[in-house]
């Protein structure tokens, strides 16, 4: 027999190796080192996305087609955050013009919505939230086309071949996946519940997903254009449905729908120009982080110390109160930015923050959604052009409504305007622009696109976005540490969400600050970018990021 001293240091021993082997393992994380590529780059959330993109690059495509056919192909891959039946934010670069442009899929409103239905005292009003009333008008499509139509190398029916591919031939579920589909299986409809699921049970990690009436969809789309969903044969089956069920989009809205091009908006952060979605995008908070965070000097600071992250915590409230109070449809009742994007504006604010003390957000209450339930990608082509593009469908599955016969889950994008108070500027105004919380971002340095970054997370997106501009300027970060570094964000009314990788003293710190603090697993699911040139100016190299947090992947050739 062991004696017991033996016996207590072979514990001991072997807890040491724990420990070493976790730390190797964590170690590993922090090395992970971007994906390098000299002809092109692609970061997506899944690897069967990114290597679609990749493929598209190979044979000849462009950035733009690349983004149209990596879209197609997380809509299968992920049908839960994006598709068909969503919208989105998309930012890209024009290298031939050397022009940035925002190009908008939100949509509007449907004309004949009653934001009524969605707050007290209407019976289910929070029912209404998620379901067929919540459904918005699904631009993607059109935005593809846009893309595709103005940019474009490729044949717009070749950019569908791997989407088509893969929802035929099917695909393993993994765990992710399978856990999404359970919880939210029971709220499908009965046709949803016969694609995602057999014999009543909902398909769980390691079965094959078959999605043939979506494969079928994409070849229609791949014919006929986006006309197929905006008036055309699938667009009559979303209107058949959506009177079925009682919802406010009809055939008039989708023939109506168009994706719209916008010029995005920047600062200057310590020499850099960084740009973002414009108005109707709600983005403009996080370059109001930015500059009011450009007041302090954050090397001297520290990276996630309890100091830089108490400013950041109280500058993000401020920046969400500046969301709240000024976002609108830039048509009617457009931000205030020339003031908002002020260095004097800037500076008079920071004068205010208390930076022994955190001060409660005092803002009138409202429901903010966190909204995880989107994508982001970015891909960049051997010329020099950028897509950065972040696609959502709402919740996880949108309104839970998979139109029949057509693989197409529904968004439920109303769900994430503000109720209250009634006919504030994000209420849900009847044929008003759908106001987007999307941040994609390129950033500048002299006057060439270094760094295009983005991520899904509802309203911690545009407090994700600067904390990873801030890593890579402020803090020298290659764009995969950057992106992989712990997070926080402000949720309403007064909380601040913490990752777990935070050191515990820092944390300890902000609650003797005043700060409520909550612990999260993860904050968004990042992927960037970022180019390098030689002396000359020339292209040479790509460097890919894709988020730890996802199993997404960044992969360059």
């Amino acid at each position: 027999m062991l004696s017991k001293q033996l016996f207590l240091f072979l514990i001991v021993f072997f807890v040491f190796i724990s420990f070493i082997n976790t730390n190797e393992v964590q170690s590993s994380k922090k090395r992970q080192s971007p994906a390098v590529g000299t002809s092109g780059i692609v970061s997506s959330a899944h690897p069967v996305a990114t290597q679609v993109g990749l493929d598209i690059l190979k044979s000849g495509g462009n950035a733009f087609d690349a983004a149209v056919a990596i879209a197609a192909s997380l809509n299968v891959i992920e049908p839960m955050n994006s598709g068909i039946g969503g919208y989105g934010t998309i930012l890209i670069y024009d290298a031939i013009k050397r022009k940035a442009r925002f190009l908008d899929s939100s949509g509007k409103i449907p004309a004949n919505v009653n934001s009524d239905v969605f707050r007290p005292p209407t019976p289910n009003y929070k029912d209404n939230r998620r379901g067929p009333k919540a459904v918005s008008t699904p631009g993607n499509v059109n935005a593809w086309w846009a893309m595709s139509s103005e940019y474009g190398k490729l044949k717009w029916d070749k950019l569908f071949e791997g989407a088509i591919k893969t929802a035929e031939q099917g695909f393993e579920i993994n765990e992710r996946f399978a856990r999404v589909i359970n919880q939210t299986f029971s709220e499908f409809n009965e046709y949803g519940q016969a694609v995602y699921g057999r014999e009543g049970l909902p398909l769980g990690k390691g079965d094959v997903l078959f999605q043939r009436d979506l494969a079928q969809s994409f070849r229609l789309i791949a014919k006929e254009g986006p006309g197929a969903v905006y008036g055309g044969k699938i667009g009559k089956v979303i209107d058949r449905v959506m009177r079925e069920k009682g919802g406010f989009l009809t055939i008039y809205d989708l023939i109506a729908d168009r994706a719209e091009w916008w010029k995005p908006i920047s600062i200057n952060y310590r020499g850099y120009t960084v740009a973002t979605a414009s108005p109707p995008s709600t983005a403009f908070p996080s370059l109001i982080r930015l500059g009011l965070m450009s007041c302090f000097n954050n090397v001297n600071l520290g990276h996630n110390t309890a100091g830089y992250l108490h400013r950041f915590a109280e500058v993000t409230k401020h920046a969400f109160w500046c969301r709240l109070a000024y976002a609108g449809d830039p048509g009617i009742n457009p931000p205030p930015l020339d003031n908002l994007l002020s260095e004097k504006y800037w500076k008079e604010v920071v004068k205010n923050i208390n930076m022994k003390k955190a001060m409660p957000f005092s803002q009138p209450k409202t429901v903010v959604k966190r909204g995880d339930n989107t994508t982001h990608f970015v891909v960049a082509d051997k010329w020099g052009n950028i897509v950065c593009a972040t696609q959502t469908l709402g919740n996880s599955f949108g309104s839970r409504i998979m139109v029949e016969g057509t693989g197409i889950w529904l968004n439920n994008s109303l769900a994430y305007c503000t109720f209250e108070p009634k006919g504030n500027p994000m209420d849900a105004h009847a044929g008003h622009r759908k106001l987007s919380g999307d941040c994609p971002t390129i950033i500048f340095k002299d006057g060439k696109p270094w760094i295009a970054i983005g991520t899904p997370g509802g309203h911690t997106i545009g407090q994700t976005v600067p904390q990873m501009v801030m890593n890579m300027i402020d803090f020298k970060m290659d764009i995969q540490q950057a992106i992989a570094a712990p997070r926080i964000s402000f949720r309403e009314p007064d909380i601040i969400l913490v990752e777990g990788g935070i050191n515990v003293s820092v944390q300890n710190a902000l609650e003797d600050l005043g700060h409520k603090i909550r612990l999260v697993e993860a904050l968004g699911n990042a992927h960037g970018l970022m180019i390098k040139y030689d002396s000359m100016g020339k292209l040479v190299r790509f460097f890919g990021g894709a988020d730890p947090r996802g199993t997404g992947l960044a992969k360059g050739y």
